[in-house]
Formats: structure tokens, sequence, C-alpha cells
């Protein structure tokens, strides 16, 4: 049975994406994906033909995934409190798989990625960023959440203490340090 073309682009995309998400873009090369693929190079530039444009579509395939959790946790009618919660969660599946969030660690590479990956990585933190503000907002109405200022510049302070959290607790291998900030982070809204 041959493998069709879409589900040698799904492969590479999904070891690129491990690749990120524990070395980072720099810590990367076609030539990694290719043996772990057990594929040549030139398979790897034919779906891809430079490593940008695998950057781009792995962000979008990330953030289109994150998107559709986020749609999902927006659905089960619970509170605002229970949304953020559950969104946490996402952050702390991906840590205890001992992967970092693939945005947070392209943001760590930001100097040397190329104008449309930094775009697409920015686009992702704004959507994250703008949904965390509709869920603030509505927590606020409800009586559900209380915190001082806007909603955004709260779903900024979210996002960043999360992807900082990540970092500190990968640096020191301890999961708890994620956890016992972001419950805090949450406690305190």
């Amino acid at each position: 049975m041959a493998i069709s073309s879409a589900d040698t682009s799904q492969r590479i995309l999904d070891v690129a994406e491990r690749l990120v998400q524990t070395r980072g873009f720099n810590g990367f090369s076609y030539a990694d994906i290719a043996e772990a693929l057990d594929v040549t190079k030139a398979s790897l530039h034919y779906h891809f033909p430079t490593k940008a444009d695998l950057g781009k579509r792995l962000i979008e395939r990330y953030e289109e995934t994150f998107l559709a959790v986020l749609k999902t946790i927006d659905g089960a009618g619970t509170g605002a409190r229970d949304k953020l919660q559950r969104y946490v969660r996402i952050y702390a599946e991906v840590l205890r798989a001992n992967r970092m969030c693939l945005c947070g660690m392209l943001a760590s590479d930001y100097a040397t990625l190329s104008k449309p990956i930094r775009e697409k990585v920015k686009h992702f933190f704004d959507e994250n960023e703008r949904w965390l503000s509709a869920v603030l907002d509505e927590g606020r109405k409800t009586g559900d959440l209380q915190f001082k200022g806007s909603a955004l510049d709260v779903a900024r302070m979210i996002v960043a203490s999360l992807e900082g959290a990540m970092m500190l607790a990968r640096s020191y291998g301890e999961v708890s340090r994620f956890d016992a900030t972001a419950k805090r982070l949450i406690a305190e809204l």
C-alpha cells in the first residue's frame, strides 16, 4: 500500500512539531526529519521547499488544533473560571508530554525567524489573547471573575505567565512548578 502525499506531509509535520517543541526551530534540520522518517531530504523539500515553508505550516496546523480545542471549551457551556482552568490544562498536557508550546519555542528563536514565521507566531498569541479576553469579560460580567484593568491586559498576563511557567518548569524538570503557578494565577482572578 502506497503512502499518500498528504500522509507524508502530515508525518513530516508531526516529526518537525516534536523537534521544535523539544529543541527549538534552530535546533533541528531536514536531516533530522529525514532520519526519523527514513526518507531522503529531497522528499522533504518536495513537500516543504524551505524550512520557512515548513515553519509556517507547522504554526498554521498548531493554531488550527489549538483553536478547535478552544471552541470545544466554549461549547462545554461552563463558566469562565472553568474555561480558564481548561485552558491551563492545554499547556499542562503539553508540558507533561515533555514538550513546550510550539509558538513559545518559536518565540525564543524569534530574532532568527523569517518575517512570515514571526507574523504567524504573533497571530497565534493574538488569537489566544482574543479568546482569553472574551472569557475574562464574560467572567467579569457574571461575577465569576474579579480583576483590575482591562481584560486584554489580564489575557496578556495569563499567556506570558503560562509560557514563562512552562520554561521554568522545564528548566527544573518539575511540572509541579508549572502547576503551582497556573493554579495561583487562576485563583487570583
